[in-house]
């Protein structure tokens, strides 16, 4: 079968392709943006990635349209498909039709760290040899690609609360009808499709509503909105995970990075790892009791943890230039930033900190976040902002309140020159944004270096 993938090179729509290649289908797409690392992946996958949205690309015919979540009306190849009457689906219902039916799904959703517990769950099935297949809106460095079929009925899939297409706005992760669920955490986000936060919670609910009654929900203590969307009815055994939880961890290091897992109070062992931050202590104790729900015991998981590498993008390292260390992280929601950067501060106690933010998502264009931005980044020494030309609203302003040495700028070449001028040897650059940044990265290290 012939399908053709609009809005490939999004996380979902990229590992979809490879589940697609993989069942033996001929697979092609096209993006308005096709950059790494999911081009990358694709073109490594074989399969053909066209730039744009030209009908031609359609012709001859595909088999099947699936149509990514990006796309509206409008689209020269929406109407197009449209117009000629071809056949046509949305990605989250290809993939509970032709990958999850008859499988027990393990889905990691929550306004943060979804990428990261997914993979962490993966990795924790396959050390325990498992064999799980896995969709992941990122690539799980364990593995080195963001999704495959695996070879048991275990699958994990990173369940997204925005909609799944033009055509069905429903959120994502109702067509997975999981067995065993994670809610990490619930906050207001996507302002491009919610209107307020009880929006999403009903959201979760019809989620909630699909998990079987011999399932598992786990979920933290400390989250309100949470515990509102499971007292709109809760058919399922719930684990909870933090403070006054079943699941907690004792810290053992500040930064997060070496923990005790305990259960109902017993000591289950201990995770001593390269990641940092208590968010990610809090993914590991969700992925933990998920992975017990299916026959790994904790002592396993934890050792499993220990060997877990992170999620590219995810405080990724990606160059160290005359002692000056770049990080590129996916943060673009103040919760994420101010994470991120607590959990870096912590483990590199004193040095130098510059974090460069791009607000580059939906939410952050239309200024749902904005207010939160100033106080995201107190444990930074040194900020740039991106602001671009499109933003639509006032950044300088909005930072303007911020405690920190904060520049406003709107073009690279002034954040590399700034960032360039006060880098000195042992300072960390953490670049934040959900896009590509226009490779950044790769031009201030060469800068760093000349």
């Amino acid at each position: 079968m012939h399908i053709h993938i609009l809005g490939i090179c999004g996380t979902f729509m990229g590992s979809l392709a490879v589940l697609a290649k993989e069942l033996g289908h001929r697979v092609t797409g096209s993006d308005a943006n096709v950059y790494p690392p999911m081009s990358t992946q694709l073109q490594a996958q074989g399969i053909e990635l066209m730039q744009g949205y030209n009908p031609a690309h359609l012709e001859p015919a595909p088999d099947l349209v699936v149509v990514g979540n990006a796309l509206s009306r409008g689209n020269p190849a929406v109407e197009y498909v449209l117009n000629k009457g071809l056949p046509y689906v949305s990605g989250p219902q290809w993939l509970a039709d032709h990958v999850l039916q008859g499988r027990w799904v393990l889905a990691a959703a929550g306004t943060h760290g979804k990428t990261t517990t997914s993979s962490m769950l993966a990795w924790v099935l396959e050390h325990a040899g498992m064999s799980p297949g896995f969709l992941i809106g990122g690539v799980p460095q364990n593995f080195g690609v963001s999704a495959r079929l695996g070879g048991t009925p275990f699958f994990v899939v990173e369940a997204d609360e925005y909609d799944s297409a033009f055509f069905d706005k429903r959120s994502k992760f109702v067509h997975y009808h999981p067995r065993t669920a994670i809610l990490n955490n619930l906050e207001f986000d996507h302002a491009d499709i919610f209107p307020d936060l009880a929006a999403i919670e009903r959201q979760f609910h019809h989620l909630v509503r699909t998990i079987p009654g011999e399932g598992l929900v786990i979920h933290p203590t400390a989250e309100t909105a949470l515990k509102r969307v499971i007292d709109m009815g809760c058919w399922t055994p719930v684990q909870t995970t933090g403070e006054g939880g079943q699941w907690q961890a004792r810290l053992l290091s500040e930064d997060g990075s070496h923990f005790e897992v305990l259960f109902d109070g017993k000591p289950q062992g201990t995770v001593d790892w390269e990641l940092t931050g208590q968010h990610n202590v809090a993914n590991a104790l969700a992925c933990l009791a998920a992975a017990r729900h299916v026959g790994v015991v904790p002592e396993l998981g934890c050792a499993a943890l220990s060997a877990f590498k992170s999620v590219k993008r995810r405080m990724e390292k990606v160059a160290e230039v005359n002692g000056v260390t770049i990080y590129d992280d996916f943060a673009h929601h103040p919760t994420a930033i101010a994470t991120t950067l607590d959990g870096l501060r912590k483990r590199v106690g004193d040095a130098p900190v510059i974090a460069v933010v791009e607000p580059r998502s939906n939410s952050m264009k239309l200024g749902a976040h904005r207010d939160g931005l100033p106080e995201s980044v107190v444990q930074a020494d040194n900020v740039f902002w991106y602001a671009p030309p499109n933003l639509g609203w006032d950044l300088a302003a909005t930072v303007a309140s911020s405690t920190v040495p904060t520049q406003v700028c709107d073009s690279l070449d002034a954040i590399i020159e700034g960032v360039k001028a006060i880098a000195t040897p042992g300072t960390q650059v953490v670049i934040m944004s959900n896009g590509g940044f226009g490779g950044l990265h790769g031009k201030l290290a060469q800068a760093l270096e000349g």
